[in-house]
């Protein structure tokens, strides 16, 4: 949401034919742009004062050798936790795309593609789409962009939701690394020949979430995943990403459990390290969809969903969230936060957000 909104008020100075080339900054809550090297002396100063004279920008200048950089309040930065929470799967919304046109193909049928190189094509093309119309784009196979594509709704064929079900995982959540696998079950009323193949196999032994997910992550020319994808281990990427969901949803599980749920919200008390850079890994949600829809690279935004799982495990893990019993409001937004950020990532890569592990 941060950088949807800096990248606006960029543009709003600079003209919305520019990109600012986000990147992040020294510091939770900074950013930087290249922009400045293509404006003139006078427009790069015109443009840092323009942004310093916000009420959500601290401070905004131009470095050596002529990098914008900007650092937003810590107000702005700790209130995010609320404003996601808020907006739901909006909070991955912006307009960075607007005014491009994307052809897109149907839901890839994955259990009948051949090999992975092939399914990874197939799913590459496709959430490309989705995470383009979640930037702004206007998608040829959705009938009116409407929003955010809802997290929980993947858009998997039926021949990929019969092949293969999730096999039950331990309750309540697993020490990480002390998982099992599980032998997902195949459906009896499947057709009488099923599909065929790696992939299909994969979707079989490791469950038609993982087998997704790990599609989704792999690079163009990249390895095929191999049968770790199955692992209930944090080293196994689809597997971490929705733990971690779990665990920011069992803080608020077990908070909601003894009669304390979010209420009131003071920015200063979310201060922490690990506080501040779970809440700048979440303010990129917004960028980080536009950049993988732009580039064609929906395996980037999976690596950036691993980055949050990772943020948001640290945190969960530190003594401000273990003691649920004296857990304060403002980490309890910031956990709903989390599970928000995670939830609608995973939804937009057509993967399920369980909310016990």
């Amino acid at each position: 949401m941060i950088t949807a909104e800096l990248r606006r008020a960029i543009l709003a100075v600079a003209g919305p034919d520019q990109d600012p080339q986000l990147r992040p900054g020294p510091a939770p809550g900074s950013y930087t742009s290249s922009l400045p090297f293509r404006l003139g002396p006078g427009p790069r100063h015109a443009l840092a004062a323009r942004l310093a004279g916000e009420p959500w920008i601290a401070t905004a200048g131009i470095t050596s050798p002529g990098y914008l950089t900007v650092t937003v309040t810590h107000d702005s930065l700790a209130t995010l936790a609320v404003r996601i929470v808020r907006a739901g799967p909006a909070c991955a919304a912006s307009d960075a795309l607007r005014g491009r046109a994307v052809p897109a193909p149907p839901p890839p049928d994955l259990p009948a593609e051949p090999s992975w190189p092939a399914a990874r094509a197939a799913l590459a093309a496709h959430l490309t789409a989705r995470l383009a119309a979640t930037a702004g784009a206007s998608v040829s196979f959705y009938p009116e962009r409407a929003g955010v594509p809802l997290p929980g709704i993947p858009p998997s064929s039926p021949a990929e939701r019969s092949l293969a079900t999730s096999a039950p995982m331990p309750h309540p959540l697993p020490a990480p690394g002390r998982g099992r696998a599980g032998s997902p079950q195949v459906p009896a009323e499947r057709a009488s020949v099923a599909p065929s193949g790696p992939v299909a196999e994969a979707i079989r032994y490791a469950g038609a979430d993982h087998a997704r997910f790990a599609l989704a992550r792999m690079p163009p020319g990249g390895p095929a995943p191999g049968a770790a994808i199955a692992r209930h281990v944090l080293a196994n990427p689809a597997y971490a990403v929705r733990y971690a969901h779990a665990a920011a949803a069992a803080v608020l599980r077990w908070a909601a459990a003894l009669g304390t749920t979010p209420a009131g919200f003071r920015p200063r008390q979310l201060a922490e390290p690990g506080e501040l850079a779970l809440l700048d890994a979440l303010a990129w949600l917004p960028e980080q969809v536009a950049v993988a829809a732009r580039r064609g690279r929906p395996d980037e935004f999976a690596g950036y969903l691993e980055e949050l799982a990772g943020r948001t495990l640290d945190t969960m893990d530190t003594t401000g969230f273990t003691a649920i019993s004296t857990i304060s409001s403002e980490r309890l937004w910031l956990a709903d936060a989390a599970r928000t950020g995670l939830a609608t990532g995973l939804g937009l890569l057509g993967v399920s957000a369980p909310d016990r592990l």
